[in-house]
């Protein structure tokens, strides 16, 4: 993956802070440093790696830990001193164990979308038994797609009859079978963000 823009690395005397953010859900999860070898690794393996400035190393999140983080995106800053790093998590980010090393609170707001819209996607290996979200991705498509249908019904129905209450929870409900719906097609949410961004253009 390769940056366009040129980094000024002799304004932080060959340092550039390095924020990571998590690709699905857009949560900020830590803060490091890269040098220009740190940048090489994180674009030749897939893996984020540092610089740490305490010990004047390299080293790969979760080398040791297997709370790897898989490289998505990087975006350089308008000053050219800044990468912003976009990835995946495998596990906790912190060395606490936490979500991040902003502490161990979730995604929140629109990016908690993200996280669920990944949380249904792992489901579809789980156990149909145990699991409702399962049992919808691993039946047929029809049945999906029919819930999806009668939780917009729902959700019509509920803003004109029902409580502001009731009309959010059938909201929710149709919003989790749209995204169950997303999963069980292979298409991924991203895609329908696109052509959102595209239609506000």
């Amino acid at each position: 993956m390769k940056i366009t823009k040129k980094i000024d690395w002799e304004k932080g005397q060959g340092l550039v802070p390095a924020i990571v953010q998590n690709a699905d859900t857009l949560q900020v999860l830590m803060l490091g440093y890269m040098n220009e070898a740190a940048l090489a690794k994180t674009q030749d393996t897939g893996l984020v790696s540092f610089h740490s400035r305490s010990r004047g190393t390299l080293w790969t999140k979760g080398e040791t830990s297997g709370n790897t983080l898989s490289l998505v995106s990087l975006t350089v800053d308008c000053d050219a001193d800044t990468i912003l790093v976009k990835a995946r998590p495998k596990g906790p980010t912190c060395h606490e164990g936490t979500v991040s090393c902003f502490g161990n609170v979730g995604a929140s707001g629109v990016g908690f979308l993200g996280y669920l819209d990944a949380l249904i996607r792992d489901r579809k290996a789980a156990d149909p038994s145990s699991s409702y979200t399962a049992k919808l991705l691993q039946g047929p498509l029809v049945k999906a797609a029919q819930k999806v249908g009668e939780e917009g019904v729902e959700t019509a129905l509920a803003a004109v009859a029902e409580t502001d209450a009731e009309f959010k929870g059938e909201a929710a409900d149709l919003i989790y079978h749209l995204l169950v719906l997303l999963a069980a097609k292979d298409m991924p949410f991203e895609d329908v963000i696109e052509v959102l961004q595209d239609r506000h253009k």
